[in-house]
């Protein structure tokens, strides 16, 4: 348990037991005491943690809000832990604490290392996280480098409160891009040796594919002999493969692994299709209309019934969709969260409306949308289209700002937030970079300590040293901020916010410079030095920590 949720806990049983002793007083006549909100003020002035108590009981109470948080202060304990209580505004209740609380967090964070702001809140559920998904015809652009950095961040957020976690990867490998791509290759691969054979119109014509087909023809000239039906057949499989695999080195790279890789033709070569609808048909959730079979998806507040099997018999994507996830759900995951993209908006009703359909609450799936990006650079627009092949893809933009770069900016914002990534300010080496920024406190401090072993002073652990000490300012500003990462982590995860922690990162570096620059270190006496070293030491065991959330390196030296 963090030192943050021990004194709200504290606190939260202070304040009860003075609403408890105003009742028995007579001087608050409340049926019940309300939940108790606390939270840390913006504003340091307005003390350590404050809460709206007072406001949500006056009506209760029939009393004015500041008036019963009076009340409400008359009757509290302050203790050794609560230096001071004072009322403010229209009824908040403001506490400052003592500093016993901050050194607490000091020595916790020496004590637990990386592992300071992991939790077990989630320990009853196993999450299932899908995302990036990409169609395997063609490389990775900067939208699945978006969907890949807060998927991948959610996960590790994830599991620092404890939730058991499967990340997955959706190989839509029997749609009709697959067949597309299909007939793209085999048209590169045919006019190798016939330049005037026919490119589909359709066709995805960058230079990627008639790569592909050089390779196709030096390891298997063979297929020059086959039908076309199976050639075409051929194309589509290796091919497909060699994009995923492909994808996957890209993600390898940008620092994501996937703990399974899962191909839409393996649905099909299961039956899971079938499994599906004759599971929906039991349900009563299949009828018959216009030659086609269709999901009673309408029951379910979807805006229409949805064709699972049209009236040549081929199979809808929806059909694929439903199988896919109930699969998901047969392997005991209890929540499902997809990651997709606002073109698939419309998706999230119909899907479910099938997980419903096959037992569920509406609520075991979660969908995710994220935003687009558009790629800037010396102000302008970087224009993309992924059919002509004119796309900056992902292994362009790590080639080109880096991995730690890419993800840092892709989390900045939030998922839902259209974002605009400026090529040119990511590959500066200045304050304006905000990975830069980051990193560069994590080195910094990396520093001063090598400096310090340089000179024979060794950092000593937390609780050899006086940390009353720490009384600057900008020493007791580092402090809380250390003390808020618990916090921060549970918000991240359970508010799906992965970029509240680039926002964290980014404030323990912007107040870590400032304590740099006030406060001397290595010069300063030996018992403030060695303080001050600890508190060095531990804000740069948390930025090594949030950075690794992020799936950002943490750099000894810049």
């Amino acid at each position: 348990m963090s030192v943050v949720v021990m004194q709200k806990e504290q606190l939260r049983s202070v304040i009860e037991a003075a609403i408890r002793a105003a009742q028995r007083s007579g001087e608050l006549e409340l049926s019940t005491v309300p939940e108790i909100g606390l939270e840390a003020p913006r504003d340091a002035g307005h003390g350590d943690f404050a809460s709206n108590i007072a406001l949500v009981a006056a009506k209760m109470a029939r009393k004015p809000s500041r008036e019963v948080a009076q009340i409400i202060v008359d009757h509290l304990t302050l203790g050794e832990f609560i230096q001071d209580v004072e009322v403010a505004g229209p009824g908040f209740i403001n506490f400052f604490l003592s500093k016993q609380w901050l050194n607490d967090t000091v020595r916790i964070i020496d004590q637990q290392g990386e592992s300071y702001g992991d939790s077990q809140l989630g320990s009853d559920q196993k999450i299932l996280l899908e995302f990036v998904s990409a169609n395997p015809v063609g490389p990775m652009n900067v939208v699945n480098a978006r969907a890949a950095a807060v998927g991948d961040t959610l996960a590790r957020l994830f599991r620092a409160v404890g939730y058991t976690v499967g990340t997955e990867f959706y190989v839509n490998d029997a749609g009709n891009q697959a067949d597309v791509f299909a007939r793209s290759l085999e048209a590169r691969f045919q006019q190798l040796s016939d330049p005037d054979y026919p490119f589909p119109e359709d066709g995805y014509p960058a230079a990627y594919v008639g790569d592909l087909a050089l390779r196709l023809k030096e390891t298997h000239p063979e297929l020059a002999e086959m039908s076309l039906e199976d050639r075409l057949a051929f194309c589509k499989r290796w091919g497909t493969d060699q994009m995923v695999e492909m994808q996957r080195n890209d993600l390898r790279n940008y620092g994501v692994e996937f703990d399974l890789w899962f191909r839409e033709r393996d649905l099909h070569a299961a039956g899971a299709l079938e499994k599906s609808i004759a599971n929906l048909k039991k349900r009563g959730m299949i009828f018959e209309a216009e030659d086609a079979l269709w999901f009673r998806s309408t029951e379910f507040d979807d805006d229409k019934d949805r064709v699972l099997v049209k009236s040549d018999g081929s199979y809808t994507y929806v059909t694929a969709d439903i199988a896919y996830h109930q699969d998901k759900l047969q392997r005991g995951y209890t929540k499902l969260i997809n990651i997709w993209g606002p073109d698939h908006h419309g998706y999230i009703g119909r899907m479910q409306a099938a997980i419903q359909a096959l037992g569920y609450s509406k609520d075991t799936l979660e969908v995710l949308i994220l935003q687009y990006v558009a790629l800037m650079r010396h102000g302008q627009q970087v224009k993309m289209s992924k059919r002509a092949g004119e796309f900056i893809t992902m292994q362009d933009l790590v080639e080109e700002v880096g991995k730690d770069a890419a993800r840092f900016f892709f989390l900045n914002r939030s998922p839902e937030s259209h974002l605009d990534f400026d090529l040119d300010l990511a590959v500066q080496q200045s304050n304006e970079n905000p990975v830069f920024y980051v990193q560069y406190a994590h080195a910094r401090i990396s520093s001063i300590l090598r400096q310090g072993q340089e000179m024979g002073v060794f950092l000593p652990r937390a609780d050899q040293v006086d940390l009353d000490l720490l009384v600057h300012e900008s020493e007791v500003a580092l402090m809380k901020q250390l003390a808020t990462l618990p916090d921060e982590i549970v918000a991240a995860a359970l508010q799906r916010e992965p970029h509240r922690i680039t926002r964290y990162a980014l404030d323990l570096a912007s107040l870590f410079h400032s304590f740099y620059t006030h406060c001397h270190i290595l010069g300063e006496k030996e018992e403030l030095r060695n303080a001050r070293l600890v508190l060095a030491a531990s804000v740069r065991t948390v930025l090594r920590k949030v950075l690794g959330l992020l799936g950002v390196d943490a750099p000894e030296q810049m």
